[in-house]
């Protein structure tokens, strides 16, 4: 077995959700889940097919971000994993219908930050054992920061 780290080439500007379906249906499962939890999402996404033709099927309403979707998933080349990139919705607004979607099995990250995907490669192919999402932590937030950060959650409307 060799460990490898893969980063995820992200668009600008985009939110992404990396999980682990099982089934052929995933893509039009996903996009259907997707257009329907957030008005005026713009989005791709890629599903690696783990038998058969062994394909990476995709789906989106955004050329770029489907794309983006397509090559990030084949260089992640890992069965049965899927990758959403969305624009105009947050994880927030979508990761309830995805997790609620019969297919899925789990969920390894949704984030706009900088992504690398830990793999096991194998005989037998390739496999996500975990993700590096973001930096690491630079110290405890102080009453400054606590302010800060509830300010900003009222600014982009999370909160009252």
């Amino acid at each position: 077995m060799e460990l490898i780290t893969v980063k995820i080439d992200a668009p600008a500007d985009t939110n992404l959700v990396l999980g682990q379906t099982h089934f052929i249906k995933s893509a039009e499962d996903l996009y259907e889940a997707l257009i329907s939890s957030a008005p005026g999402i713009k989005f791709g996404l890629a599903f690696c097919e783990a038998s058969g033709k062994c394909l990476v099927r995709s789906e989106g309403n955004d050329e770029e971000l489907k794309k983006a979707a397509q090559d990030n998933a084949l260089a992640l080349g890992c069965g049965h994993s899927f990758l959403v990139f969305m624009r105009n919705a947050y994880p927030i607004n979508v990761l309830n219908a995805i997790k609620n979607l019969q297919e899925v099995c789990s969920i390894y990250c949704a984030t706009a930050n900088p992504v690398e995907v830990i793999i096991a490669q194998t005989e037998q192919g390739r496999g996500i054992l975990g993700v590096v999402d973001g930096e690491s932590p630079k110290g405890i937030e102080g009453a400054k920061d606590v302010q800060d950060r509830k300010a900003f959650l009222r600014t982009i409307g999370y909160k009252r």
